[in-house]
């Protein structure tokens, strides 16, 4: 493994465990040469997320519920006072009550809909502008979607119209920062047996679709998305920027 990130200091949110994207995604960014800052949700999850977080040496694990500026402040005031310095940072969390996950949009209720935008979509603004003056040498900012934003997919439901939201927020965060040399990016992978993937009514056919449909007929892997997005936040990709990354083995390309 080349270290084409060596030097780089980056942080990794939204680990709930070993099966997480997220935690692909860290383990790619440390075989990579990258020193990272890993937080968990709170103390509930701390057991699940810490033990694997210091196995890559990390310096800074913190807790962090993206609704609270306080945690939100004391994290990046953390990485400050550590490294002075932030080159990327992977936003990768998602949640809308399961009422309303699996219910009809149309039935949603307010505070579910405005809890989810809140959480899965206004947080990646929220640390993109914590972020941004650590970045004084450019950077990355990387967030995760799914393909379910663009079209129609049986049982996402509520969590479609909020990645549109995420993806179109990439875009004009992509349009706004790249003066300072700061690249905004999506990574768009297709169905993975997360914890979060969990709530979404009869996601084994989701899965399914997903193997038979996609050109390449393999299931996704978290290792396969840590390969991408350690290319997205390194130097080698300093020319991409609000651009869907698609991780899916081919399947956003297939009709219905």
């Amino acid at each position: 493994m080349s270290d084409i990130l060596a030097g780089k200091k980056g942080l990794v949110i939204g680990i709930a465990n070993e099966h997480s994207i997220a935690w692909g995604c860290a383990k790619a960014f440390h075989e990579a040469g990258a020193q990272l800052a890993i937080t968990y949700l709170n103390e509930k999850a701390a057991p699940y997320v810490r033990p694997i977080a210091e196995q890559l040496k990390t310096s800074i694990i913190l807790p962090l519920d993206v609704r609270d500026d306080a945690q939100m402040k004391a994290l990046f005031d953390a990485i400050k006072t550590k490294w002075g310095k932030l080159d990327f940072l992977l936003h990768a969390v998602a949640f809308a009550p399961m009422q309303d996950l699996q219910g009809r949009i149309v039935d949603a209720s307010r505070a579910g809909f405005l809890e989810a935008m809140d959480i899965s979509c206004y947080s990646f603004i929220s640390l993109s502008h914590l972020a941004e003056p650590l970045m004084q040498e450019g950077g990355c900012l990387l967030t995760t979607t799914y393909y379910g934003s663009e079209k129609v997919i049986q049982n996402y439901g509520l969590m479609g119209p909020v990645k549109s939201a995420l993806e179109g927020t990439v875009r004009y965060l992509a349009a706004e920062l790249g003066a300072k040399n700061i690249r905004v990016n999506a990574l768009s992978p297709g169905p993975i047996a997360t914890r979060a993937a969990s709530g979404i009514a009869h996601f084994d056919q989701l899965l399914e679709l997903a193997h038979q449909k996609s050109p390449e007929h393999v299931a996704i892997s978290i290792d396969g998305v840590g390969a991408y997005a350690r290319f997205l936040v390194s130097d080698e990709a300093r020319l991409v920027t609000g651009s869907i990354a698609y991780v899916d083995a081919g399947f956003n390309i297939m009709g219905g």
